[in-house]
């Protein structure tokens, strides 16, 4: 068998035991955080959060057809299709890696040996597959995410590269170029990631071209395929559709044409142009010219698919993100202006002081027959500013993350030293190397570690004298930590196969090392540099650099040649090749897959599903429910756009309602689910006019009715608005005492208010405004409580943050995950701990209609999981808290005793371990002793454990602010296990409590 066959062989046998081990590994419905937009999208072929995915929606779509018309299934076949483009990614890499091989070990075109078949083919195996089991890759193999095609993308242009290299002087063999440029637009469509391989294949060309490689024209090169890399991140893909933008808005104004049709000239016209210069290259016989022109006339093709987004916005479907329906909100769209952006070469420190507010360009949006000017892009000018800023967001959260990463004291100033030390701390080490540890020394949980900590979520090898000097307390490794499924230990054989396999290049092929490199670099080192991220993101960011472990892949496989030659120094050729390949095998692609599987292997996670339909069915019948992050929405979408799933409930997300799309789309039925009751105008809410109202003291001390404030925030009348320094006037909050007076007859007719409470219902609602100013959303939702009259029930999701409640906690019902507004003093009952709970309404979803995730029987729950299932004990517990109090007995044994049925038998973590005293407590109270006995056992256990660890880790190493708060609040769960047993008389599991806080306290507090 030739060459060939046997790479084609083995590559594609490589792929199916990638994909085999994808399949029985995927999850079979949606998951948390944006696979459950992207599902619910591409089903109906809807727009989803900026700046699209467009190919992947369509793609994936296709996937969902195999489903054959079966709505639970669907999630199932789209994670295939990242299943099978992961499976091919592993492919192209195995293909690629033997090519670069190959040209070291042996020449195309001429016989290889049995011995250097067995060594490239050992290579392209060992690194495909080490790929495929890391721990980033395998995460995005399973979802329905764009980052598993995004990297097929990335592996079949460096693949075509190599292609091409091998071809290039033959006739047509630059039809590899134009085929790379191709993808390179599709993959915009998919995600931007691939653009980063560009400087790399630059370097390619330059050394395959060129008959004597220098430094100069070295960098040349790389500063060509950087301007190449420019052109199309801003050219293409921002200043095309901004100058189709502008030539609409001539048509459109000044032409006073339809709109769309200077957007549709300038197409013709980019396109007559390209054709015209191909025309020209030919005729005059300028292949360069040529060459370039087909190559950008193939990048534009490709990010053709853009147009999905521009056709069905315009069809306005439920799913419709930014609404980019015209030239320019289709450009505000791909700009991501939904998000900002961060200063890259100039910028702030983070406790600059705002001295100045420049305009910068004026921003346009549609109006009815021409475009309006929104206002202008504004350019803060600041007192302090650095070159290369990293410590720039004056948000109150980052700006106490940046002072924890530097340890800098409250009052202290930031200096460019600092500037330094974050990007080296915290965005290169933290968010870069230690991913790049995670996936090829080994981690030590998947704890998201948001500050310095020597327990959570760092990189660890598994050897155990080197973990402790790193990290101290491993010799009492609490057992919960031992047995972790997300704790992995590689004992850096994937990273030093890698070194070995880098340095061996570097001495046989300097060249394909520094291209290899180059990867390496722009995939990984670049993006942080770019990304210039925050402290305290809200997860861990690994997959932004799946392309750099890609690139490091390449080298483990190449690390079987140099190991390969390190044993012919002592043993036969044969034996050294096969023993080195075996011990590659073995101690990289079987131990990852083996210490990976189990924190990978989704197929009983339901979490993200399940607890979605708990959201939804807390709700009554045609509610209002106002979520506010990513994983209390994305689900929903999914179950109410796929599953079909309680389409009479509205879902709006506070977070996208500070925009005028998300706003002006309430006023329109969604499924079953009517239009909300949105009385303003919309050009009362047009972008640039009421983003953001300021308060103002204007003394008033009595409540003032809501419809009143509202008026007065929507009012066009000079009068009630301010002039600020800008020359602009405003309208403004002269006062944060609101009152909504009650219609009692309305509310009782509409069952706001369960029965057994019509008595307590108020006449007026009084409550307090805590923000300095309104927001959109805030204002859509005073517009909301103004105009219900309480005909439709308004829910918040448990997780919208009370900052987001327009101060309406006192007027909040607990009805399992989600809280009911009502015209009752929530939180004025003596008997109950936070606030009341509509037993009616939450028993009845507890016993019968919420379900659980399987959160009890899977071997794994990932962090969001886990903070899910602490949220669920207190509702298990406020429930049962309420039940007693009303004096339901039978009913509260009931709810505590389905607790004890579907909550994990393990203690996963401290702030788990802190929801249950107050069960633990009811569990006495009902009778349950020794059901409570078992659980008062387990905590004590872990937490025992947890501090003995913590006592081990201070005898080498100081205890970071982590772990110090760690071990307070360990000691007052231990303090309120301990005074429950108490008060129930439990004397043997009191002494057990007391002796253990006794001990830790003494030490950490009085030692």
């Amino acid at each position: 068998m030739n060459y060939a066959k046997i790479n084609n062989l083995i590559g594609w046998l490589c792929a199916l035991i990638a994909t085999t081990t994808y399949v029985l590994t995927m999850e079979p419905t949606t998951s948390w955080w944006d696979p459950g937009e992207f599902i619910a999208a591409a089903h109906r072929m809807q727009i989803v959060h900026q700046p699209g995915a467009p190919l992947f929606l369509m793609l994936q779509n296709v996937f969902s057809n195999l489903s054959f018309g079966n709505p639970e299934r669907i999630a199932y076949w789209m994670n295939m299709g990242s299943v099978v483009s992961s499976g091919l990614t592993v492919l192209f890499l195995f293909w690629t890696i033997t090519a670069l091989v190959r040209k070291v070990v042996g020449k195309a075109g001429e016989v290889t040996t049995g011995m250097e078949m067995l060594q490239i083919m050992g290579a392209g195996a060992v690194g495909a597959l080490a790929y495929a089991f890391s721990d980033t890759f395998w995460f995005s193999a399973v979802e329905s995410e764009v980052y598993a095609m995004s990297t097929l993308c990335t592996a079949v242009v460096f693949w075509a590269i190599l292609k091409w290299e091998v071809r290039a002087d033959e006739p047509g063999g630059n039809r590899w170029l134009v085929f790379i440029a191709y993808i390179m637009g599709l993959s915009i469509g998919v995600h931007l990631l691939n653009l980063l391989t560009i400087p790399a294949l630059a370097l390619v060309i330059y050394f395959r071209r060129t008959h004597k490689a220098t430094v100069s024209g070295t960098a040349k090169a790389l500063l060509i395929g950087c301007a190449i890399l420019a052109v199309i991140l801003w050219g293409v893909i921002q200043y095309l559709v901004k100058f189709a933008a502008y030539t609409d808005l001539f048509f459109v104004n000044t032409l006073r044409m339809g709109f769309g049709t200077g957007a549709a000239f300038f197409a013709v016209a980019l396109i007559g142009g390209i054709a015209y210069g191909v025309w020209y290259s030919i005729r005059r016989a300028k292949h360069v010219l040529n060459l370039a022109l087909l190559c950008l006339g193939f990048v534009i093709f490709g990010y053709g698919s853009f147009a999905m987004v521009l056709i069905r916005a315009k069809a306005n479907p439920s799913l419709n993100n930014s609404q980019p329906d015209d030239a320019f909100s289709f450009l505000w769209y791909l700009n991501r202006g939904q998000f900002g952006s961060e200063p890259l070469l100039t910028g702030p420190y983070f406790d600059s002081q705002l001295t100045d507010v420049k305009k910068g360009d004026t921003e346009y949006r549609k109006g009815t027959d021409r475009y309006e000017v929104s206002g202008s892009d504004v350019q803060p000018v600041y007192d302090r500013t650095a070159l290369f800023p990293r410590i720039y967001s004056n948000r109150d959260n980052h700006a106490f993350g940046y002072r924890a990463w530097l340890g800098l004291g409250e009052h202290e100033r930031p200096e460019f030293a600092d500037n330094l030390k974050f990007l080296s701390t915290y965005q290169l080490n933290h968010m870069y190397w230690r991913y790049f540890m995670w996936n090829f020394a080994g981690r030590q949980n998947d704890v998201e570690a948001r500050f310095d900590s020597h327990t959570e979520g760092n990189w660890i090898s598994g050897i155990t004298p080197v973990d402790q000097w790193r990290l101290g307390g491993e010799d009492a490794l609490p057992e919960a930590a031992r047995e972790d499924p997300s704790r992995n230990t590689y004992y850096f054989l994937p990273l030093v196969l890698g070194l070995i396999g880098l340095f061996w290049q570097a001495r046989r092929n300097g060249r394909d090392s520094a291209v290899v490199g180059l990867l390496f670099f722009f995939t990984g080192l670049a993006i942080v540099l770019y990304l210039n991220q925050t402290p305290l993101q809200p997860r861990e960011r690994d997959y932004a650099y799946a392309g750099s472990f890609y690139a490091f892949a390449i080298w483990i496989g190449m690390g079987v040649m140099g190991l390969s030659d390190l044993l012919r120094k002592r043993l036969r050729p044969r034996v050294a090749v096969s023993l080195a390949t075996a011990f590659a095998f073995i101690a990289v692609p079987i131990l990852l897959s083996v210490q990976n599987w189990d924190d990978h292997d989704r197929s009983d996670r339901f979490m993200a599903r399940d607890m979605a339909r708990n959201y939804l069915e807390s709700c009554a019948p045609n509610a209002i429910l106002f979520t506010y992050i990513d994983n209390d929405t994305f689900p929903l979408w999914y179950l109410q756009e796929v599953e079909g799933v309680r389409t009479d409930v509205r879902v709006v997300n506070l977070s996208l309602l500070g925009m005028d799309w998300a706003v002006r789309q309430l006023k329109f039925p969604v499924n079953d689910a009517p239009a909300l009751p949105v009385t303003m105008e919309d050009h009362q809410f047009a972008k640039g006019t009421r983003d953001y109202l300021y308060y103002h003291d204007y003394g008033i001390r009595d409540s003032i009715e809501l419809e009143k404030i509202l008026a007065l925030l929507l009012s066009d009348n000079p009068a009630d608005q301010l002039e600020y320094s800008d020359n602009s006037r405003r309208n403004f909050l002269p006062t944060k005492n609101f009152k909504l007076t009650v219609d009692k007859h309305q509310v009782m007719a509409n069952n706001v208010v369960p029965e057994k409470w019509q008595e307590r219902i108020v006449d007026t609602m009084e409550w307090t405004y805590h923000q300095n100013g309104v927001t959109l959303a805030g204002l859509t939702l005073m517009d909301v409580l103004v105009h219900n009259q309480w005909k439709r029930p308004i829910y918040f999701a448990f997780t919208v943050p009370e900052s987001e409640r327009l101060g309406l906690d006192n007027y909040l019902v607990s009805e399992g995950f989600a809280l009911r507004l009502m015209p009752v003093n929530a939180q004025g009952d003596p008997e109950v701990r936070e606030r009341l709970v509509n037993t009616d309404a939450s028993y009845d979803g507890i016993m019968h209609r919420f379900a659980w995730g399987n959160m009890n029987q899977t071997t794994y729950l990932d962090p969001t999981s886990r903070a899910m299932i602490g949220e669920t004990i207190k509702i298990f517990s406020d429930t049962a808290e309420m039940l007693i109090a009303e004096g339901n007995i039978d009913a509260a044994k009931n709810i505590v005793n389905r607790a004890t049925e579907v909550l994990p038998t393990k203690i996963h973590q401290a702030d788990i371990a802190a929801r249950y005293p107050v069960l633990v407590d009811q569990l006495y109270a009902l009778g349950e002793t020794e059901k409570a006995h078992t659980w008062v056992d387990r905590n004590l256990r872990f937490l025992e454990e947890q501090m003995a660890y913590y006592a081990a880790i201070a005898e080498t190493k100081s205890l970071t602010q982590t772990e110090a708060m760690a071990i307070r609040t360990n000691l007052y769960t231990l303090q309120q296990f301990s005074d429950s047993a108490e008060a129930h008389g439990q004397t043997a599991q009191y002494r057990q409590l007391q002796t253990v806080f006794d001990k830790y306290r003494k030490l950490f507090f009085e030692g």
